[in-house]
């Protein structure tokens, strides 16, 4: 659970950078990382920047025009 959290702090404060990249590539490079540590139930959902209200935001993309959003399964 530790390793989830540091992810997703890394992958917050790295988000600017990533803004210009596509959602679906960003999205997949997410999955990965997350995968590697261990998550088995989780959800990513690109979003509209309006829309990004439920769960973590992990990502930024398409310009920073949408949010990837982390939600954690039960």
């Amino acid at each position: 659970m530790k390793k989830l959290i540091m992810v997703v702090v890394l992958l917050m404060t790295a988000s600017p950078a990533f803004a210009k990249k596509d959602c679906n590539e960003l999205k997949s490079e997410i999955d990965a990382k997350i995968q590697a540590n261990g998550v088995k139930s989780y959800s990513l959902e690109i979003a509209p920047n309006e829309n990004a209200k439920d769960g973590k935001v992990v990502g930024t993309c398409d310009g920073g025009t949408k949010k990837i959003i982390y939600k954690r399964g039960e």
